[in-house]
């Protein structure tokens, strides 16, 4: 009697929980094009913020019940060049871009093929078991959910003041091919999944999030724009102590390690 064949490994609910909040990321990722064609920017845009939520959290959810596995981490990749690399590009190509005819194209390609090589050059870091533990509190380059929000400046500050300014291919693609360098670049930057509130701090970290979110349903877009404003200013910081790190370190290799989600 041939014996009963193996379940395979993505179907146990540990990893079905984790690889559902990722593909509710891919509907968010194609939701925010949908809504780019339609001209509805404010839901595309929040659409975005909601992939980069659940891209946090599906991470999270899977160490949580050990439910991490090699399809999980490739269908990650996948929803992340799709949520951060795609639709962003097409947003802005949409948004604002279009009026510089083929140059503007170029530029959404460029994002969307940086955010390709920086994805794939993760996925090949998380094979280097050589690194120190230190370099998990960095990345290499800029992640994929900050550079979705950073590329997306300009439409989310011209819903709080008007977009005479901010929707000018000049300023749209200043921000395409400065996001596009960060993203392929080895600025070490900070990770900040490795943080640990104290058990002290718990009261004042409670306050700190409940502020932000009042501050985030009142006046959601100068939020997230003073939120990308403050994570531009630690880049300096965090390239600082990533050379103090590897002075103090035997590591001999000059690219900063990644951390767990690209």
């Amino acid at each position: 009697m041939a014996g009963r064949r193996k379940r395979p490994e993505w179907l146990h609910i540990n990893k079905m929980i984790p690889n559902f909040l990722t593909i509710l990321a891919i509907s968010a990722g194609m939701s925010a094009i949908r809504f780019g064609l339609d001209d509805r920017w404010e839901p595309a845009a929040l659409a975005i913020l909601a992939a980069a939520i659940l891209d946090a959290l599906d991470g999270r959810i899977a160490r949580i019940l050990k439910g991490a596995s090699k399809f999980g981490a490739e269908l990650d990749s996948l929803a992340d060049f799709l949520s951060f690399g795609v639709a962003p590009a097409m947003m802005l190509y949409l948004w604002a871009m279009q009026d510089a005819g083929r140059f503007g194209w170029m530029l959404a390609l460029l994002f969307t093929i940086s955010m390709a090589l920086r994805l794939a050059r993760f996925n090949t870091m998380l094979e280097d078991e050589d690194l120190p533990s230190w370099t998990k509190n960095f990345f290499s380059g800029t992640p994929a959910p900050a550079a979705a929000g950073l590329v997306l400046t300009p439409m989310i500050l011209s819903f709080q003041f008007g977009d005479d300014f901010f929707r000018q291919p000049m300023v749209v693609s200043f921000f395409l091919i400065g996001v596009a360098a960060l993203v392929v670049s080895s600025i070490p930057t900070f990770s900040f999944k490795k943080i640990k509130v104290p058990s002290n701090q718990v009261l004042p970290a409670m306050i700190i999030s409940g502020a932000f979110v009042t501050a985030l349903v009142s006046a959601p877009w100068t939020t997230l724009s003073c939120v990308l404003l403050v994570y531009l200013a630690t880049i300096p910081f965090s390239v600082r102590m990533y050379r103090q790190k590897m002075a103090e370190s035997p590591l001999s290799e000059e690219d900063p390690g990644d951390s767990e989600t690209p």
